[in-house]
């Protein structure tokens, strides 16, 4: 961890900027954001540098070089060993420096800047039907500068092989302030002092270097210099691949690209073990697939265990092989895969060709990363000896050694990998949070075992995201003394100060120094939430963020949330991960951030809308909502709040008392004076519109209609205040829904309140006894067998959620099991039948809270069987409750909206309904795009036969 004194980070930031440099940031808060990566290490920066321009980025390290100060490059921070962190200066290349420069579809080549994202070179190669074919679980976020910084491979290196073997040149700026233009076949610059004495070392060293370097495809650890031999061309562009930053800052890059196929199908084999699929996986390989991936039970067990997670299904067995195909016909894919399944011998088969299913079961893989990061008992698991890699033909006989080891120090792990190239990817559960001390010992014992189980089968310490601080130290397990002194001459001719990514690679700093997780105190006193999964330590809570980043996509496409803030902005402190790893600092000793109400804090979640995206859509089960929640509560208890928490916060209680002259209240609001004024005092953006009171409350009109009589099961409809006291229509339609169902309704008593504006502005105390109040009211009905029907999500999100961690116990938990949607209840209805939707447009924008805590599959499947268009948006509506319509948020919750849920109601053609059953989605709805939405109770009471036209 840095200690520089302030004076120096100032005198350092103030040189960056004399230097022309636009983006320069030595706050506390960037220097928390950036103290990490996706690995186990903490490494606080000096300074942040994120350049416009590739001559910044030259600039950058001038400045470094002339000060002595170490430099750092990043993209997406998604490096698991711990490459992207250091002491100096971190370059971000990730938030200007991402263009596609140019596609010669000829040449077959692109040529880009370090920080274009892979995913974003796909979208750009896909219309001249190419691609780049390396794609890392990661692909989504992960930069292609990161790439060639660790020669990423990913699934497919089968096919399209590593990242070194699709790049074509590199413009680069060595550490010693070289500039040269490299790539195969280009004639090496004259006079180059850099390269000339790189030709030298490779000359003394031949024997070495065509003997110990480049043994399989998946050998990455320490530097490729095997590219250099005279019979490879001396090709310094693909020696630079995999170099960490150490050697030279890639300015741009000219890649490969290839023709994509146009056909891409599955095999899925069971086998009984994890082990068995890896000896059955060589004979695999002659069938030409572009993918092998192994797995078994324990990360699909991981997966059940998200709440809401649609789990795919998978052929028989406890270890599977995903074995992806391509070709030119679906029937030449079917055909490949009757080969591979009969040279598999496998429990079980099953082929995939249906784009949506073989997607599934990909994002399975994907996310194995987050998945793995806890074990099966809930224990947090880490990264470090994270993917190591054996010849194929060793690889059964190495996952069974490697087993044999974790036993035998007593660990555990969930593995799963690239088994067609030998690399095996895993998180173990080192004892670093309950026993930081042995912790750190049982990490370095274990490493130094699995390094030498590795060199004993043939592999490499690192299979593909390069050695970092956590194997660096490692390397000389698997290389001669004469190698590793090879590989120190070869730095010192390209970064003779040792400015860049010091610690890395070459005088490696040690595997155990600066972990994270030991550097965090449990805390555990005075929380306001339960934690019940994290051993009620918020320090544990929010170390569940490993870094892996899937916050810094764009998830929206395919339905997901996380993180709303982010896609708009851009800007890491507005990611999930940027605000955990702020949390983390807030806990960790030493750093820039003190304590709850440290302004780096309240910057990171200022932009947090309390969606909950993060709590499904992470893998590793990050809830940024509830962290935010007890951040407000610490931080305001007992002082003084900002108004918006006395007046959106208590919204309920307002709201009961505006019921009682609801006509005088809506006078005041839409006058001019009187909106300003209730705008001000309520902490309102004045270009927000304010919500009409209902002139009657659905609970007045329920004590007038409640003597009636109706046959029927019983069923509680839950009235929320929002539907109260703004939408009373909502409940009106669903009892109509429900009793044209067949039940008889009832509505529990006007003080049964969720608590969840008390919630999301960390009134916690006061919404501990409001949800308690409620709980108390509902458990008889729900102990009595009668289901709770909620129809506003995020106050039905609470009671199956957050009720049971702020008032747990046997009341919660019965209450939560009897708490409905409208759409669960009436698919387990016996004989209800949806009313005829054929033909009928729907936009829908669920709840980011049902999306989270209920899942939103249900509702989409009885819009779809009914005969619906279902058009289903990602992400938020960008109201989120009081956070939108709070100044300071309004830009932002317009840019959100207008990512994709504005776009598709323009779009939406006459006829069409949006569907969308949150209050805030509806009211945003009538703000920006002025087009009422419907709850799906109003859609279904429209269709019902007694009231059809």
């Amino acid at each position: 961890m840095s200690t520089t004194a302030p004076a120096q980070t100032r005198e350092l930031a103030e040189a960056l900027r004399s230097a022309g440099l636009a983006d320069v940031d030595d706050s506390g808060l960037a220097r928390a954001l950036y103290s990490s990566d996706g690995s186990l290490y903490r490494v606080l920066p000096r300074a942040v540098v994120r350049p416009r321009h590739p001559d910044e980025l030259v600039a950058t390290l001038e400045v470094c070089r002339e000060l002595g100060v170490p430099l750092t490059a990043r993209g997406a921070g998604t490096s698991i060993a711990g490459n992207a962190v250091g002491p100096g200066v971190v370059v971000d290349t990730s938030r200007y420096l991402h263009r596609v420069r140019s596609i010669d579809a000829e040449a077959g080549t692109a040529s880009i800047d370090p920080g274009v994202v892979q995913a974003a070179l796909q979208t750009a190669a896909r219309p001249h039907g190419l691609r780049f074919g390396p794609d890392p679980s990661t692909h989504n976020r992960c930069t292609v500068g990161g790439m060639i910084g660790n020669n990423a491979c990913g699934s497919r290196a089968l096919g399209y092989g590593r990242t070194s073997d699709n790049v074509v040149g590199l413009d680069v700026v060595t550490g010693g302030g070289e500039r040269l233009a490299l790539g195969a076949g280009m004639a090496i610059p004259a006079g180059s002092p850099t390269l000339d004495r790189l030709r030298e070392l490779v000359a003394g060293d031949l024997a070495a270097i065509r003997t110990e370097l480049g043994r399989f495809g998946r050998q990455v650890s320490g530097y490729s210099l095997e590219h250099l031999l005279p019979e490879r061309g001396f090709d310094v562009a693909r020696a630079l691949v995999g170099s960490e930053g150490t050697l030279a800052l890639v300015l741009g890059a000219t890649v490969r690209l290839v023709a994509d196929a146009p056909f891409r199908g599955l095999v899925v084999l069971g086998y009984p073990s994890m082990a068995e699929a890896a000896d059955a996986t060589p004979a695999l390989l002659p069938h030409g697939p572009t993918a092998v991936e192994g797995l078994d039970e324990r990360i699909v067990q991981r997966l059940r265990d998200v709440p809401a997670a649609v789990v795919p299904e998978l052929p028989r067995g406890n270890g599977w092989l995903i074995v992806e195909l391509t070709g030119d016909s679906v029937a030449e894919v079917q055909a490949k895969g009757r080969g591979v399944v009969a040279a598999a011998g496998a429990l079980d088969t099953m082929v995939v060709t249906d784009v949506a299913q073989a997607a599934a079961i990909w994002r399975i893989r994907e996310d194995g990363a987050g998945l793995a990061a806890r074990t099966s008992d809930g224990r947090p698991a880490h990264a470090g000896w994270e993917d190591a890699a054996v010849p194929v033909e060793q690889l059964g006989g190495y996952l069974r050694e490697f087993d044999a080891l974790l036993a035998e120090h007593s660990l555990q792990g969930v593995p799963y990998g690239h088994f067609g190239d030998g690399c095996v990817h895993v998180r173990i559960d080192f004892p670093f949070g309950r026993e930081p001390d042995r912790g750190r010992g049982v990490y370095r014992a274990f490493v130094t075992d699995a390094a030498a189980l590795v060199a004993r089968h043939g592999g490499s310490i690192s299979g593909e995201h390069g050695d970092g601080r956590a194997r660096g130290e490692l390397l000389a397990s698997m290389y001669s003394s004469k190698v590793i002194g090879l590989f120190e001459r070869v730095k010192a001719a390209f970064d003779p100060d040792d400015v860049l990514n010091p610690g890395v690679l070459v005088r490696p700093a040690p595997v155990d120094a600066g972990i994270r997780v030991t550097a965090a105190p449990r805390l555990t006193a005075g929380l306001a939430f339960a934690y019940p999964h994290d051993g009620g330590d918020l320090s544990n809570a929010v170390h569940r963020c490993t870094g892996v980043g899937k916050c810094r996509a764009d998830l929206t496409a395919s339905g997901g949330v996380m993180c709303p803030s982010f896609v708009a902005t851009r800007e890491e402190k507005d990611s999930t991960r940027g605000r955990a790893r702020v949390l983390q600092e807030m806990i960790a000793p030493g750093g820039p951030v003190t304590d709850w109400r440290s302004p780096e804090v309240h910057q990171a979640l200022d932009l947090c809308l309390s969606c909950k995206g993060c709590a499904r859509d992470c893998p590793t089960g990050v809830d940024m909502a509830t962290y935010k929640a007890e951040v407000l509560h610490q931080t305001y208890r007992r002082r003084i709040r900002p108004r918006s928490h006395y007046v959106l916060g208590r919204l309920p209680f307002w709201s009961d008392l505006a019921a009682r002259t609801p006509r005088l209240a809506n006078a005041v609001m839409s006058s001019r004076l009187g909106g300003r004024l209730a705008k001000w005092t309520a902490g309102v953006d004045q270009r927000r519109s304010l919500p009409a009171f209902s002139p009657r409350t659905f609970r007045a009109d329920w004590a007038v209609r409640r003597a009636a009589t109706h046959d029927g099961a019983p069923v509680a409809l839950w009235v929320d205040s929002f539907t109260d006291h703004f939408a009373p229509e909502v409940a009106h339609a669903a009892v109509a829904v429900l009793e044209g169902a067949g039940y008889r309704v009832q509505v529990p008593g006007a003080d049964t309140c969720c608590g969840l504006t008390w919630i999301t502005t960390g009134q916690l105390d006061a919404a501990r006894r409001t949800v308690g109040a409620t709980v108390a009211a509902l458990a008889p009905l729900a102990r009595a067998g009668v289901p709770i029907v909620g129809l506003e999500p995020s106050c039905t999100a609470v009671l199956r959620g957050e009720a049971k961690d702020l008032v747990p116990g046997a009341d919660a938990d019965a209450v939560a099991g009897a708490t409905r949607t409208l759409a669960e209840l009436l698919r387990d209805t016996p004989g209800w039948e949806a009313p005829d939707l054929s033909g009928l447009p729907v936009v829908a924008q669920p709840h980011c809270h049902h999306h989270a805590t209920m899942g939103w599959t249900t509702d989409e499947t009885l819009l779809r069987d009914a005969g619906a268009q279902v058009q289903r948006m990602g992400g938020c509506c960008g109201l989120a409750g009081n956070w939108g319509v709070e100044k300071g948020h309004h830009d932002v919750s317009v840019a959100i909206a207008g990512h994709q849920l504005l776009p598709a109601v323009q779009a939406l053609p006459a006829g069409g309904v949006v569907l969308a059953d949150g209050f805030s989605c509806r009211t945003q709805l009538d703000d920006l795009a002025g087009r009422r939405g419907l709850h799906l109770a109003e859609l279904l009471a429209q269709r019902l036969p007694s009231r059809r036209g």
